[in-house]
């Protein structure tokens, strides 16, 4: 009798350890696992569902840009993936879903999408349909021309009514140029994509593109025989992680996320891996907003 409950004593303390490792590696990110989030929590939802939908952008070097793979690559794409692995939700399991900029509100607020990380501007006037979590890299509005453009150096060069410059419908740089052209109507070109208007740039249809410095890096890394930065950047722009409207709980969760890969390295080497092969400057972690 002694020697079965030796055994019993035994074979229970081996299950133990196996329930024990099993645990560990879901806490890795490999499934829901012991993971525990508050009830009724947006983080609870997403960890049972074992699946999330992430918004990004497809058309932009560095941050959200499709590849051979058929899946969006970046800066920001990696970002996500760093809250998705802290969901404990494996990354094969998140669908990636475009969101140009004009749509991005849209997607979270009708809930096609469960967060969006796509060089989002952290704005006032958004925070009135959605929240935001971060920022995580703070970029700045800049102009890409020809490589032979002499006469574009800054947004000034648009004040003489003459030039065309090209952005994205619904975008912060496209509100911004504003300020600087002599004609709206006449001047300002509009697409969906970047990809539109580095074509029409190409293309002789358009002046300038003027967008966020980063982006406009990874188009010039992939062509610099064809255009080049003019001037210094003339705004700044922080980039958040868009989650539905007063989802407090799930912004404050994504902000420790955010805080504690500015501690261990996975930021910076998210950074390295992607956008900083186009030689822009990751500068120091931003202060999380945590308002």
């Amino acid at each position: 009798m002694r020697m079965k409950r030796i055994a019993a004593v035994a074979a229970a303390a081996a299950l133990a350890l196996g329930m024990t490792a099993c645990g560990d590696k879901a806490d890795e990110g490999t499934g829901a696992g012991s993971k525990s989030f508050k009830a009724g929590s947006t983080m609870e939802r997403l960890n049972k569902a074992q699946k999330i939908k992430v918004g990004t952008k497809f058309d932009q070097p560095g941050f959200g840009l499709k590849g051979l793979s058929g899946k969006p690559e970046g800066f920001d794409v990696e970002i996500a993936k760093l809250v998705v692995k802290e969901l404990g939700i494996p990354e094969d399991k998140i669908e990636f879903v475009e969101t140009p900029s004009k749509v991005r509100e849209d997607k979270i607020a009708d809930g096609s999408v469960d967060l969006i990380a796509a060089t989002y501007t952290i704005k006032a006037e958004r925070k009135e349909r959605i929240s935001f979590a971060g920022p995580y890299y703070e970029a700045g509005q800049n102009i890409m021309v020809k490589k032979d453009d002499t006469a574009i150096t800054g947004p000034d060069a648009f004040k003489d009514g003459a030039k065309k410059v090209c952005s994205v419908t619904g975008s912060t740089p496209a509100e911004e140029i504003k300020k600087y052209v002599k004609d709206v109507a006449t001047q300002l070109v509009l697409f969906d994509t970047y990809d539109k208007c580095r074509d029409a740039l190409k293309g002789g249809q358009v002046d300038a593109v003027t967008t966020d410095n980063v982006i406009l890096l990874g188009y010039i890394a992939k062509d610099e025989a064809s255009f080049k930065m003019a001037g210094d950047n003339f705004t700044k722009e922080p980039y958040g992680i868009g989650v539905k409207k007063d989802d407090t709980d799930f912004r404050n969760f994504i902000n420790d996320v955010l805080e504690k890969a500015f501690q261990d390295g996975s930021w910076k080497k998210a950074w390295d891996d992607t956008a900083g092969k186009f030689g822009a400057t990751l500068g120091n972690p931003p202060t999380i907003d945590r308002y």
